[in-house]
């Protein structure tokens, strides 16, 4: 969930990219940051995911599911208060990461014929429509929208903790993560509350541009976005599921 891992907006965001900018050394020897660099940094990660996702597909395995997703979370902690070497955290993140979006398709696949690139390709689709909202402006992303989307994403994240916590004495949450109606309404909350997270990502590549942040914040940036899109993309094979059952 990108934005539990990125400054945040503005004035949120100015700050924590004023505190990025006070090194003036950096700031001559690497330059500032960009929103071209930022995107050429997201396909950079996204391509070295990809490599290792393909493997995780061909060879799923727990041992990468468990396994990268915690040397990925560990990665991203990290990030969070070394930002200045994310241009080795993130490129780390998107490998690791990969095995667990490969296995995790992998296991799906195995259960729901099609449901891998069906995610993909809706994954695909809500990123383009947020693209063009932001383009356009339709939802501004103010303070009060920012606000309201982090604390959106933050009652979820601790949903999803009190779940696995419950699992580890065989306690399920009924209906949510059920395939009846209420849990397909859930999971398209869900949906829609990772969609407005890409807002906060654009905003951060806009927002590092405009106060001249130092380069690596590129590789930040970029990874942050990365995280939202496979939040977004499992929460798209949820669902998926859910309508299949």
């Amino acid at each position: 969930m990108a934005n539990r891992f990125s400054t945040g907006g503005n004035p949120f965001l100015q700050n924590g990219f004023k505190s990025e900018t006070d090194s003036s050394i950096t700031m001559t020897t690497e330059g500032t940051m960009t929103v071209q660099g930022a995107i050429n940094k997201s396909f950079i990660l996204f391509g070295l995911l990809l490599l290792t996702a393909v493997w995780g597909f061909q060879s799923p395995n727990k041992i990468f599911l468990i396994g990268g997703s915690i040397v990925g979370l560990i990665l991203v902690l990290i990030s969070v208060f070394k930002k200045e070497y994310s241009g080795i955290l993130a490129p780390a993140y998107a490998l690791v990461e990969g095995l667990v979006v490969g296995t995790v398709s992998a296991i799906y696949g195995g259960y729901y014929g099609g449901i891998v690139i069906q995610a993909i390709s809706l994954s695909v689709l809500v990123l383009f429509i947020m693209l063009v909202i932001q383009k356009t402006g339709w939802v501004p992303v103010t303070d009060k929208f920012r606000t309201g989307v982090i604390m959106a994403t933050g009652g979820i994240a601790l949903l999803y903790v009190l779940t696995m916590i419950l699992g580890l004495f065989h306690i399920n949450i009924p209906y949510i993560h059920q395939g009846g109606p209420i849990g397909i309404l859930f999971s398209i909350g869900v949906i829609g509350v990772a969609s407005l997270n890409l807002l906060l990502d654009f905003d951060m590549f806009i927002k590092g541009e405009q106060y001249r942040a130092p380069k690596y914040m590129e590789w930040f940036s970029a990874m942050g976005l990365m995280i939202t899109l496979i939040w977004l993309y499992f929460e798209m094979l949820r669902l998926l599921s859910k309508l299949r059952n």
